[in-house]
């Protein structure tokens, strides 16, 4: 859809018997994490490293300085990592037609797919003697057979406690005592510019260690395209591959600081990016999973993006700060509190929110029930709105409701039968009974529908296309062409650069800044 993915992160995977290119992710991570055995390509296997959970060490005192080697440190922590490896079955399509009458290799069940046998592997390690492990979610979600190998090649058979498909993280229990494990550092993180040490199974590779540095703390891995993402990434150096996902990362006294989830790679291996889930995450999750706690977030009913320079420069804002509502969910807290597409979410409970990131964690810590006030800016004015936080439903019930401005069927004529003369680029038609047919628009799109877009505008440059639909302009409703038009000509009498479009396709809400210089080809 042109430019509607802003960022592409590589879940490190891999398959045992053929090397994968690797998963590319769009934006927002997080919440949305890469499965082991989902419907992401054939054979896929090894997994983004993620953070995971250390177990108990005695502290390794590092020298003064750069140490000489960390060969004591990892003599110390490795017996503690683990290699995963996981059996599962997926539909694959066959490319081969069923044929009446006729049974062959290869042929499907009449579905154009059939069932195959997928292996994958990552990494894991002990977070105590008694046998649970830490590992990444996508590691092993769809698997059906789960194997811990140790250092000493012995092989487990390994169930699952617990698993948080939020923060990408899973518990696993194997039967047995007196294991070696790590623990958790929760008092004093390593800086920027420390040494760490990460240790894992990078294609099927079983206790590699590579060292490296703290390269960042903090870091938004979410895309506007992607789900929610409940952590602030640590970034590292330190070689993370295929493989790498679910191990831990260490700093120099032997304790776990995040567990290796993603690396950002134009190639599909180790460009020097990684990204690990910090301790004081993991630590938390993977508690209440031991203790079979199910984990419960807050929630509100919005889809949020960010506040771009681009969108804010259309808007006539400077602030880049807080999470734009590109949609909320009918009925949901958000809508019955009054929030409207196009609020911008500046705080909550007085806390200022920088990020669409960080009100998803605010809103995640939020008990279900309890009373949370957004601060919104709206049309340059800021406004409190309070509303009652529910309980998070799965992503999947969450598709099914959401929907945009509801501003009810415009039955007004738009003028041709093709749309509207253009405007900057794009010709539109009100939504009619009639137009929601033939442009198979569902029952919540309501808006202007975009029916041709000029050759070489920036419509067409950003992937614009007929049966887009227009819900807000200038975080305006819209329902007919002269609303639109009107609206063009004011920002244009402003000499503002560019308009702020809210655009729905296929059920979800995109902001879309565009150029309101006049409508000349480019070449």
């Amino acid at each position: 859809m042109g430019n509607w993915n802003f960022k592409a992160l590589l879940k490190n995977r891999s398959a045992v018997g053929g090397a994968v290119a690797g998963l590319v992710l769009g934006a927002g991570v997080a919440g949305a994490a890469i499965t082991g055995f989902g419907a992401h390509g054939i054979g896929a296997g090894y997994d983004g490293a993620q953070l995971i959970k250390t177990a108990d060490l005695t502290p390794v005192k590092p020298p003064a300085g750069a140490p000489m080697s960390f060969a004591d440190l990892i003599e110390r922590v490795s017996p503690a990592v683990v290699s995963i490896e996981t059996k599962g079955k997926m539909k694959i399509d066959t490319g081969i037609p069923s044929l009446p009458g006729f049974s062959f290799p290869g042929q499907d069940d009449g579905s154009g797919q059939k069932e195959q046998e997928v292996r994958g592997a990552g990494s894991g390690f002990f977070i105590s003697a008694d046998g649970y492990v830490v590992t990444n979610n996508h590691v092993i979600d769809g698997a059906d057979e789960i194997t811990v190998k140790l250092t000493n090649d012995k092989e487990l058979k390994a169930t699952v406690v617990g698993r948080d498909v939020g923060t990408d993280l899973a518990v696993l229990k194997v039967e047995g005592t007196n294991f070696p494990f790590v623990r958790w550092e929760l008092e004093k993180q390593p800086r920027v510019g420390d040494w760490v040490i990460a240790v894992g199974n990078p294609f099927n590779f079983s206790n590699t260690a590579t060292a490296g540095i703290v390269s960042a703390y903090g870091r938004d891995l979410r895309d506007n395209s992607s789900g929610p993402d409940y952590t602030d990434y640590l970034q590292i150096d330190a070689a993370i591959n295929r493989g790498n996902s679910g191990g831990p990362t260490f700093d120099l006294y032997g304790k776990v600081i995040g567990v290796n989830t993603a690396i950002v790679t134009p190639s599909g291996a180790n460009a020097g990016v990684g990204f690990a889930i910090p301790s004081d995450v993991a630590a938390k999750i993977t508690s209440q999973l031991m203790k079979g706690v199910k984990i419960e977030r807050g929630y509100i009913g919005v889809t949020i993006q960010s506040v771009t320079q681009e969108n804010a420069e259309a808007l006539g804002i400077t602030d880049v700060t807080g999470a734009y509502i590109a949609e909320t969910t009918r009925g949901g807290p958000a809508d019955k509190a009054g929030v409207q597409l196009g609020d911008i979410v500046k705080s909550v409970d007085g806390n200022p929110v920088k990020s669409p990131t960080e009100l998803t964690r605010r809103i995640a810590d939020v008990k279900v029930g309890e009373k949370v006030t957004l601060g919104v800016l709206r049309n340059g004015k800021m406004i409190n709105l309070t509303l009652t936080a529910a309980l998070r439903p799965s992503e999947e019930d969450l598709l099914k409701g959401l929907n945009g401005q509801s501003g009810g069927d415009d039955n007004s004529s738009s003028g041709s039968a093709s749309g509207s003369a253009p405007v900057i680029g794009l010709s539109v038609k009100a939504i009619t009974p009639d137009v929601r047919k033939a442009f198979g628009l569902d029952d919540t799109s309501n808006g202007l529908v975009i029916t041709d877009v000029a050759a070489n505008s920036d419509g067409d440059q950003k992937g614009l296309k007929p049966g887009d639909v227009i819900v807000l302009a200038n975080n305006q409703p819209v329902t007919t062409q002269a609303q639109f038009t009107g609206i063009v000509a004011d920002l244009k009498k402003q000499n503002r650069p560019s308009i702020l479009l809210l655009v729905r396709r296929e059920g979800r809400n995109i902001a879309l800044p565009l150029s309101l210089k006049d409508d000349a080809a480019k070449k």
